[in-house]
């Protein structure tokens, strides 16, 4: 299956969400080609989300290219932060786009597991 690069993925996203009248910022460019991608929620009510793109081999070829899942839900920021921070130490070609959204309306592919 032909991948869509990080870069352009990640601008349809935040443009996506822009029009829609949602709040969405790219918070940290990662590499254009091939950089991992993550989508940070923030609910606006103390607690968020962070989505990240599901490895390849946990489905099926015929499944759609992007597909996320959860690594945290309805957490406190600070617990989404330190989980980011860690990443930023190691990875530092990975992608954050950060989306406002109280109903968790992020419209994301979600592994089904």
């Amino acid at each position: 299956m032909t991948s869509i690069r990080s870069g352009i993925w990640c601008a349809a996203f935040v443009r996506r969400h822009n029009d829609r009248g949602n709040i969405c910022v790219v918070s940290r460019k990662g590499d254009d080609i091939a950089g991992q991608v993550w989508i940070e929620v923030d609910h606006l009510n103390g607690t968020s989300s962070l989505y990240t793109k599901a490895s390849s081999a946990l489905y099926d070829e015929d499944a759609l290219d992007w597909l996320f899942h959860a690594r945290f839900e309805g957490q406190p920021y600070a617990t989404i932060k330190d989980r980011i921070d860690t990443e930023i130490s190691f990875d530092p070609d990975f992608w954050l786009l950060t989306l406002e959204s109280r109903e968790n309306d992020h419209g994301l592919e979600l592994l089904k597991v």
